[in-house]
């Protein structure tokens, strides 16, 4: 079994939401002793309000799932030592892909996209990321999440304030194109391979990404001398953010300590 060592984590953001709703999460570790370290998506180094006023993006909009693949990677060999890398949403993906490419020293997927394979028969995740696949619309241009939409989608059981104050702190435009790649072959990963210690979270009520979604991911890793736990716990898909986010943060480093 594969021991973490390493002292250096990458955040990787999911889709929808800016790079900076990592900030409390890399103070955190950086305070524990790590080095961590926050690189936003290609064309989305900017703040939320900033990127909101940039849509319909086509620079961002022509961003697909190979090329933050590429770039991840790039970054990761940029560093002195193979990452434990932390991934929300679609970020999640794209560490368990990682990952599989012998490219961390761990991975912690929360509230992950599955990889390909992986198929949601639950109504919600249909209901919630349908409109940001943009079937039947231009792919040129980014997608912008109505505000009604994430008050469904990401923020619900929060008071309305609060959705509004996370809405404008952190919601901005995405690229139809990644999310579409989360369908393709780009998206596959072998769950047969051995690979580093894993940790997969979800949340019972996320409407985004439904915890049994995340179970059934957790579930297809086949591998039995590989790490690969799962934790489940009451939080929407705006975990990273919510007045939970430090004890998701210590159990998470727990978890890498424990391993």
């Amino acid at each position: 079994m594969t021991r973490i060592t390493s002292k250096t984590v990458l955040f990787i953001t999911g889709a929808f939401v800016d790079h900076r709703c990592w900030d409390n999460w890399k103070q955190f570790f950086k305070h524990k002793g790590y080095r961590a370290i926050v690189v936003p998506w290609p064309a989305k180094d900017a703040s939320a309000e900033a990127l909101r006023g940039r849509h319909p993006d086509p620079v961002l909009a022509a961003v697909t799932i190979r090329e933050l693949i590429s770039y991840y990677a790039a970054v990761i060999h940029s560093l002195p030592e193979a990452p434990i890398l932390i991934g929300h949403s679609f970020g999640g993906l794209l560490i368990q892909i990682l990952l599989n490419r012998d490219l961390a020293a761990a991975g912690v997927a929360i509230h992950s996209v599955p990889p390909q394979g992986i198929i949601p028969w639950e109504p919600r995740f249909y209901l919630s990321n349908t409109a940001s696949l943009g079937l039947f619309t231009d792919i040129s241009k980014t997608y912008l999440m109505p505000f009604k939409s994430w008050r469904k989608v990401f923020t619900n059981g929060m008071s309305f304030a609060d959705q509004q104050e996370a809405y404008y702190d952190h919601c901005i435009p995405e690229s139809k194109r990644a999310i579409r790649g989360g369908l393709s072959q780009a998206a596959k990963v072998d769950f047969k391979k051995p690979h580093a210690p894993l940790l997969i979270v979800a949340g019972t009520n996320d409407h985004c990404i439904p915890w049994t979604l995340n179970r059934r991911n957790f579930r297809a890793y086949q591998d039995k001398d590989s790490v690969t736990d799962f934790i489940v716990k009451a939080r929407n898909h705006y975990v990273l953010g919510l007045p939970t986010w430090e004890d998701d943060a210590s159990e998470i480093l727990d978890w890498i300590k424990n391993h």
